[in-house]
């Protein structure tokens, strides 16, 4: 018997149903039901929320995120051959998992869930840094999630959460930060996973502000950060040119040396610059 439920052990389930994680799909199952009861935690208090699940497998935290008291969970599972599992699970706790054979990048989970709404998800590492932009580039910002609980490949992870003058610091760090609160909250070692990968992974909750941290129109925020960053090595009055012909003097009414270079500026920096870019300061 499992700790968290009256469900086999996933051990077990792997077997009855013949899961072998697929590199393909950038499978690799986290199968002790401690650790996801853990993150599912992590998350915060459940009750009373929905959760939209990512890429489940054989439903580890799945069953964490419905013991842990979550109202209704919604799990997008791109493989067929985990979703008998998954059924297994949704017969155990009737009328709050809903499970959907199919792409993630193509399912509008606002048609099953409804707010408040968290994420959380073992992110299938193909895909996980595309998802996440998505989540923090909505059309309208708040957006229709509260907080995503997220693992990644422990490298994202730090990138997400960087600061300015960090080797990891660049756009996602600019992206992830400037709309919500982001922290690692928990790291996990290779051979906590089935297959056990080649990299540290760990877990990032990032909660969404009401409101940006500082104004700015997020598509020219976007051109100035991505210009930036895409020649961190160059000094910003070289990386920026494209941004504006009088690049310079646009850098020095943002309080920013024109000799500085991307990985020094903050995030309320770009923003200036990025209303300067704009005509709007």
């Amino acid at each position: 018997m499992s700790a968290i439920d009256g469900l086999p052990p996933l051990r077990a389930v792997l077997q009855t149903h013949d899961l072998v994680a697929k590199k393909s799909l950038g499978q690799n199952f986290l199968l002790d039901l401690n650790l996801t009861a853990k993150i599912a935690r992590a998350a915060g208090n459940l009750a009373g929320s929905d959760v939209l699940e990512i890429g489940p497998g054989p439903g580890g935290l799945t069953r964490g995120l419905l013991a842990e008291g979550a109202r209704r969970v919604l799990a997008i599972e791109k493989d067929p051959r985990c979703i008998p599992a998954l059924n297994e699970i949704a017969a155990a706790y009737p009328d709050r998992l809903t499970v959907i054979e199919g792409d993630a990048l193509e399912v509008d989970p606002l048609a099953h869930l409804r707010p408040p709404i968290k994420i959380a998800a073992n992110l299938p590492y193909n895909v996980g840094t595309e998802l996440l932009v998505r989540w923090l580039t909505p059309a309208v910002w708040p957006p229709f999630w509260e907080s995503l609980t997220l693992m990644f490949q422990r490298e994202v992870a730090e990138r997400i959460v960087a600061q300015p003058g960090d080797r990891h610091y660049g756009r996602l760090a600019i992206l992830a930060q400037w709309r919500a609160q982001a922290r690692i909250v928990m790291s996990l070692p290779p051979e906590a996973f089935t297959p056990a990968p080649k990299v540290h992974s760990a877990v990032v909750h990032l909660r969404a502000l009401p409101e940006p941290l500082y104004p700015a129109d997020p598509k020219v925020l976007s051109r100035v950060v991505a210009a930036g960053f895409n020649q961190r090595r160059k000094m910003l009055r070289a990386s920026l040119k494209s941004v504006a012909p009088d690049i310079e003097a646009k850098l020095e009414q943002a309080g920013i040396a024109p000799t500085e270079r991307a990985e020094q500026v903050s995030i309320e920096q770009f923003c200036r610059l990025a209303r300067i870019v704009a005509g709007t300061e």
